[in-house]
């Protein structure tokens, strides 16, 4: 295993974790603890955005470049997740199978849709 590939794993398990934690912290109501729970989660964040920058470094690979196609990947990826996770929440949460199952499915496909807008098809 590369180093830059087990300093990656390292910081992106800690982020995720922490991330992980820091929401579950700031959406169950029963622990009261809303405001540690977004700190933690914002920290998580950082730390995954950090691990990117540090894995680039290693790699070396150029910076990022900020264009159209990287801002639409984003905000594709975005709306997938989201309505990916407003499907599960309708199914699990809300009661409402029916809903859930086809914003969720949207999601989906909205989220495999990102494999040949970045990849492109050849």
């Amino acid at each position: 295993m590369k180093k830059s590939t087990f300093v990656s794993m390292i910081l992106g398990t800690i982020g995720g974790i922490l991330f992980a934690l820091g929401m579950c912290m700031a959406l169950i109501p029963e622990w009261n603890a809303f405001r540690p729970g977004v700190i933690m989660g914002v920290i998580g964040a950082m730390v995954l955005l950090i691990m990117v920058f540090v894995w680039r470094k290693m790699e070396n690979k150029e910076p990022i470049k900020l264009s159209g196609k990287t801002i639409g990947a984003t905000l594709l990826g975005i709306v997938g997740a989201l309505l990916l996770g407003v499907g599960m929440c309708l199914t699990m949460v809300w009661s409402h199978m029916v809903a859930g199952i086809v914003i969720g499915i949207v999601g989906i496909v909205v989220l495999l849709c990102l494999i040949p807008f970045v990849k492109g098809l050849k």
